[in-house]
């Protein structure tokens, strides 16, 4: 099978998985939506805290995936299927004390958006219920990692599709048919999450018996894929330092700047999903050939999946250039809103090749096991961007230009950052460690 073939082999299913996670939420929100106006507003609540919690807790999958494919690629499967399952217990154990947690500090979670009484009730009936879930979201996300180890995305794409369709007939039921309120919705949501564990669970019980692998869990292997999880949360963690100090920004300039800001930041997130497929692909390949000992095909790996994360932001930039001007129609119905956030739409369409080539590159030091530096390097990436944004707030500039400095910041200081501190070590090769 050629490179071309082996990266959208990858790349392709792993969009599709990708796309089905925010339907999830999407789902929730129109099914919410027809209750009234404060069981949406408090859904909106309660989603703010379990996004951040979620977010955070992604480096289960990114930790396990290079673990997987470098043993995989060393001709090792069981031991490959061994780390996966190794990963799968730590995100049950994590997953159950935020589960316990969280349960028990949702009325304080909720207490700091500073709702009203109403919106504040339906939060909690939502939250409360939807902490039960957080075990299954986190298994899930090590049992993908696993996978796409293991060379597999397709699967992981047939049960997120699985799962998407069983939360919405679910939601309906509990919503509607039982009249459970918001509380149905959450319901529906955790039953379809841990009916997602349950596939997950028969598909890795036969790998493990195709590969000797042992379903138990074991001590050391859970502390090793929790060391290297550390550091990747340490990098989450910084993207959402970015993301929040850059929300604060807008929110100071005003609310009109702030809904704009959100159009913007959607239609990156959107774009995201494509150029995040591309970054799994290189993380699969990049740590099975490394596990092969192929230095030669782990370059040609980052030499094509860089050139297509480059040309794949040139077309997305483009279209969302020819589609700022009524991008903002689309959201709002707002001609007003429209012309606000074009010339901020237009710097995001620039910085769009920038944006593929620092996903590659992410996904490419993943697949090295680079966590350590990852960690390190989102550190410094904050250096330049932190005292951009305290720039753009003490001038207190604000509508069109408020927005394009804003946008300037992040997609041009940030992720040139970005660039810079990830193309460094690229280029210097220490990433490269070969073997099992």
């Amino acid at each position: 099978m050629s490179l071309n073939r082996e990266i959208l082999r990858l790349a392709v299913p792993a969009l599709g998985a990708l796309i089905a996670e925010p339907a999830f939420l999407i789902v929730d929100a129109a099914l919410v939506g027809h209750l009234g106006t404060r069981p949406l507003a408090g859904l909106g609540i309660a989603s703010a805290v379990l996004q951040t919690i979620v977010g955070l807790m992604v480096f289960l999958a990114y930790s396990t995936t290079p673990a997987v494919a470098r043993r995989f690629g060393a001709g090792q499967p069981g031991d490959a299927v061994s780390i996966g399952i190794n990963g799968m217990w730590l995100a049950l154990g994590l997953g159950a004390v935020l589960a316990v947690a969280g349960a028990v500090a949702s009325p304080w979670l909720v207490s700091l958006f500073g709702a009203s009484e109403a919106v504040a009730a339906e939060a909690n009936a939502y939250l409360v219920i939807s902490m039960w879930g957080l075990p299954a979201m986190l298994i899930v996300f090590a049992a993908t990692g696993l996978l796409r180890g293991m060379q597999d995305t397709m699967t992981p794409l047939w049960i997120a599709g699985l799962g998407f369709g069983a939360n919405a007939v679910l939601n309906y039921l509990f919503i509607y048919g039982l009249a459970w309120g918001i509380a149905g919705s959450a319901a529906g949501t955790v039953t379809a999450q841990w009916g997602m564990v349950a596939a997950y669970v028969l598909v890795v019980q036969r790998l493990a018996t195709k590969h000797s692998a042992s379903m138990r869990a074991h001590g050391g292997g859970i502390r090793s894929t929790a060391q290297s999880g550390g550091w990747l949360f340490l990098r989450t963690v910084s993207l959402r330092v970015a993301l929040l100090a850059t929300v604060g920004i807008a929110t100071g300039i005003g609310t009109a700047e702030l809904a704009g800001w959100q159009i913007v930041f959607t239609i990156f997130s959107a774009a995201a999903f494509a150029l995040d497929a591309l970054a799994i692909a290189a993380q699969a390949l990049i740590g099975k050939e490394l596990g092969a000992g192929d230095e030669a095909q782990v370059h040609r790996v980052l030499g094509r999946t860089v050139a297509w994360g480059a040309w794949f932001g040139v077309i997305v930039g483009l279209l969302i250039g020819a589609l700022s001007g009524v991008l903002g129609i689309v959201f709002t119905g707002d001609p007003a809103v429209a012309a606000l956030v074009q010339p901020a739409l237009v710097v995001l369409a620039i910085a769009q090749p920038i944006a593929g080539v620092v996903f590659v590159l992410d996904g490419v030091l993943m697949g090295a096991n680079d966590a350590k530096y990852l960690a390190i390097a989102g550190g410094l990436n904050l250096v330049p961007f932190l005292p951009t944004l305290w720039i753009i707030a003490a001038t207190g500039i604000g509508g069109a230009a408020g927005l394009v400095w804003l946008a300037v910041a992040f997609f041009g200081v940030y992720l040139l950052a970005r660039l810079g501190t990830l193309g460094w070590r690229v280029r210097s090769g220490r990433w490269v460690t070969v073997g099992g």
